[in-house]
């Protein structure tokens, strides 16, 4: 009888080691699984559109290819955030954008970029809609001098220094561009281009509308100073017959002279 119980007691120790080493076993294989991400949620995939926004309210993200392309994997009409961060002369800010009447555009630039140098002087006539909000945003203090970002500001904007800002939304560099409709407080388009005109054509391209901007008209508009600004340089003035064909006896078309 003595014999037995020992047996029986060897045979539940080796089984015993034998389930632990199972386990080991089990443990190791389930963590390398873990590691490489196997079983987890059912198979992850990109996440889709935000639903409460329809996709005909969003603008996709894009770019012209000459400037930074939005972040892989932001889904479209995400919530945006609110602003806060410092101003070039070192007041606090917390700039609403969320929950508002007023859409804002934010506008990502930074000192030092080739192509942002264009934007920091289109954007003191924006041709933005009544009632939209501009807000550049650069990174913080200690990423780019206060008094650069003062010198190149328009006179009269709002200029907050916030690299949170970047990270929340984020930005994959600068110039970037998001537009934030402020009663949903969702992100309706982002993107950039290498010049402002450039951008305010892709978004009301891919809008449809004249959500962002104010429209072809204003860009045209601006396109006709900058050369009526170019012909005053050179001496052309309105009115001079350089600008009107000649007619068959060498004087001008008063028809065209009078804009008919």
């Amino acid at each position: 009888m003595t014999v037995v119980v020992v047996i029986l007691a060897i045979v539940v120790v080796l089984l015993a080691v034998l389930v632990a080493g199972l386990l080991r076993s089990h443990a190791e294989i389930l963590r390398q699984l873990h590691d490489l991400g196997a079983g987890m949620g059912g198979g992850a995939t990109a996440p889709g559109p935000d639903p409460g926004v329809p996709a005909t309210e969003v603008n996709r993200p894009r770019t012209d290819g000459r400037v930074p392309a939005p972040a892989s994997g932001v889904p479209d009409g995400r919530r945006a955030v609110d602003i806060v961060g410092t101003g070039p002369r070192g007041e606090s800010l917390a700039i609403r954008t969320i929950e508002v009447e007023h859409d804002t555009v934010l506008v990502f630039l930074s000192t030092g970029c080739t192509t942002c140098s264009t934007f920091w002087s289109d954007l003191q006539d924006p041709d933005l809609p009544a009632g939209t909000r501009l807000v550049i945003v650069t990174r913080n203090p200690d990423e780019e001098l206060p008094a650069t970002v003062l010198d190149l500001a328009p006179a009269g904007s709002t200029v907050a220094m916030s690299t949170q800002a970047w990270d929340d939304l984020r930005v994959p560099g600068s110039p970037f561009v998001v537009h934030v409709h402020g009663p949903s407080g969702r992100v309706i388009g982002e993107g950039t281009a290498a010049s402002w005109d450039q951008v305010l054509e892709l978004f009301l391209r891919a809008g449809g509308d004249q959500r962002l901007g104010g429209g072809k008209a204003s860009a045209d508009a601006r396109r006709e100073r900058e050369l009526d600004r170019v012909l005053l340089e050179a001496g052309i003035a309105p009115g001079d017959p350089s600008l009107y064909p000649a007619t068959e006896d060498g004087g001008t078309d008063p028809a065209d002279r009078s804009g008919g």
